[in-house]
């Protein structure tokens, strides 16, 4: 098919993710006020969405804790800078095998929750977006698998909907967009749906542009659509995204670096996607625009 680039583009910043890169860069966020803290200034930066994750203030792991989504989405909404607010709805699905011998008992990092207690945070916090992994899949790490079943996805998008929240699907292959589309036609999502196209996340859809392109002509024409890649594929895919005629996510969920040996900030990865949108002729959007695009209901701070 012909391309139709985007001529208006949104950045979003994934700002921390759930990932063990807690140590491995001193600019990924741990703590609520340092999560917030770097959202806000990729925000400053040129990000209409930041994405968010939380993790232990000590130790930097991933987790579920409703107070932690609470005081970061506090502190954004407070700040003088406004942006759209992404929730992760991606963790409580994982399951860590044991090895091939004997898979069973479950090993540490086994983490599986119930519709309800996965989006406990998003019905306490309502997000303009929260996120919606749309399949299960092998990941990279050991014998981790990422666990949504139909039944499960089914439950937490009707949640999602209901509380007036924008699911973004999260499509890590071809037949998650399958199954996101026939959320549409069961009418547990609206349409038209908004989708992050994920490339390159072992082993879901590899970011080859063959592959890339299979994933955006698997989308409806109606629907909007992001994409990204990992490491230092994550600025050329902001232009493949961009020509493609979708949107732009960056930030340091999915890469560390702004160039070999230079570790990056969020707002930094915000900045050198928004000079590469700019010098391809579009232009970029910001959060009132974006809501607009996309009717999204925006929050009020807490009293």
């Amino acid at each position: 098919m012909p391309l139709a680039m985007s001529r208006e583009v949104f950045i979003t910043c994934a700002v921390t993710g759930s990932g063990a890169t807690q140590d491995r860069s001193p600019h990924v966020p741990r703590s609520p006020a340092e999560i917030a803290a770097s959202a806000i200034d990729a925000a400053k930066a040129g990000a209409a969405i930041v994405h968010c994750h939380v993790r232990d203030p000590e130790t930097g792991k991933p987790s579920r804790k409703v107070e932690y989504y609470r005081e970061v989405t506090d502190r954004i909404r407070a700040a003088e800078v406004d942006v759209v607010l992404n929730l992760t709805a991606g963790m409580g699905g994982d399951i860590v095998f044991g090895p091939t011998d004997a898979p069973l008992p479950t090993r540490d990092g086994t983490d599986m929750a119930g519709a309800e207690e996965r989006v406990a945070h998003v019905a306490e916090c309502l997000p303009e977006i929260c996120t919606l992994d749309c399949g299960t899949m092998n990941f990279a790490e050991a014998d981790y698998v990422m666990t949504n079943t139909p039944g499960m996805l089914r439950d937490m998008g009707a949640r999602m909907t209901a509380l007036g929240v924008k699911p973004e699907i999260e499509a890590f292959d071809t037949g998650h967009l399958w199954f996101a589309k026939e959320l549409v036609k069961e009418g547990v999502l609206d349409s038209p749906a908004l989708v992050q196209l994920c490339m390159g996340v072992p082993w879901g859809a590899p970011d080859d542009l063959n592959t890339f392109m299979a994933m955006v002509n698997n989308v409806p024409d109606d629907w909007v659509f992001s994409a990204f890649s990992l490491g230092r594929n994550q600025m050329g895919y902001a232009a493949a995204a961009v020509l493609a005629g979708g949107h732009v996510r960056v930030g340091l969920e999915d890469n560390l670096w702004l160039e070999k040996g230079v570790l990056a900030t969020n707002a930094q990865l915000v900045e050198r996607a928004v000079g590469i949108v700019e010098a391809m002729g579009a232009r970029v959007l910001g959060p009132e625009e974006v809501r607009a695009k996309l009717g999204l209901t925006k929050r009020a701070p807490r009293s």
